[in-house]
């Protein structure tokens, strides 16, 4: 598989596959749980992934005209930096809760008595209503569905629009992890557009996979939005998760470059 054509074909599948590591899931699972409509959640993925793709254009291009291999380091360097910006993600998913001042809050409902979740800044979708059994696969449906009971109908939820800390989020992942390995290869194509070429279809499978991804991503913040002890339950798993994944990332970067 040495034609230009084969080459390019696979810049896609491998940025297809791209898309799908485990660092790159994690952080747009952090960013994605302020989401409630997976189909406007698509646009957090592309955004990524444009990010993801300008790191790897803009690097890509220096290393081919200057014709100088990636430094084997540089990837491992890029790797804590990622475990950083986990970090950063879960930390900020918790401090929202403490800015909302979320709390236990007595509530009398039909003469009982009982407490519940409550924050100063729910919204009317987050009301101090809680669905019987019989309502329960209701709200969570009408929390997944866009449309009269699902919030932003479809055409309002496929409007393309840009989310700034995604990309940033992407550019910091242009280096890390497979996208480095796949730099140390652009020196040995003997063109450098064929090297260029290959760099887009590499982002492109990358935007498209991540976008894609994000739909299914969305779908337990989703389905906890009309439950609002549940949303925060799902937004605070994902938010410890990202922390400790983040850690251990930039734990075994660190030691990888002491060894």
């Amino acid at each position: 598989m040495t034609s230009p054509v084969a080459i390019l074909l696979l810049g896609l599948l491998l940025g297809t596959r791209h898309a799908f590591d485990a660092d790159h899931l994690v952080a747009v699972t952090t960013i994605v749980s302020e989401y409630r409509n997976p189909l406007r959640a698509i646009w957090v993925g592309v955004s990524w992934g444009l990010g993801h793709t300008t790191t790897l254009l803009l690097t890509g291009v220096l290393l081919l005209v200057m014709k100088t291999p990636m430094p084997e380091k540089a990837g491992v360097i890029f790797e804590s930096v990622v475990g950083l910006v986990l970090v950063i993600l879960g930390v900020q998913i918790l401090w929202g809760f403490r800015r909302s001042r979320v709390h236990l809050h007595p509530h009398l409902h039909d003469g009982n008595a009982h407490v519940h979740f409550h924050s100063h800044l729910e919204t009317q979708a987050h009301s101090h209503h809680r669905p019987g059994r019989a309502n329960f696969a209701r709200f969570l449906i009408a929390g997944i569905i866009p449309g009269e009971h699902g919030g932003a109908s479809l055409s309002g939820s496929l409007r393309p629009f840009f989310r700034i800390k995604s990309y940033v989020v992407g550019t910091v992942h242009g280096l890390a992890g497979s996208a480095a390995l796949m730099l140390l290869v652009l020196t040995s194509l003997e063109s450098v557009w064929i090297g260029v070429w290959y760099i887009l279809l590499f982002g492109l499978g990358s935007v498209v996979a991540m976008g894609l991804a994000t739909v299914f991503l969305t779908l337990p913040f989703s389905a906890s939005a009309r439950l609002p002890w549940l949303a925060r339950l799902v937004q605070s798993a994902a938010a410890i998760f990202s922390i400790v994944f983040g850690l251990l990332l930039m734990y075994e970067a660190v030691a990888a470059l002491v060894a």
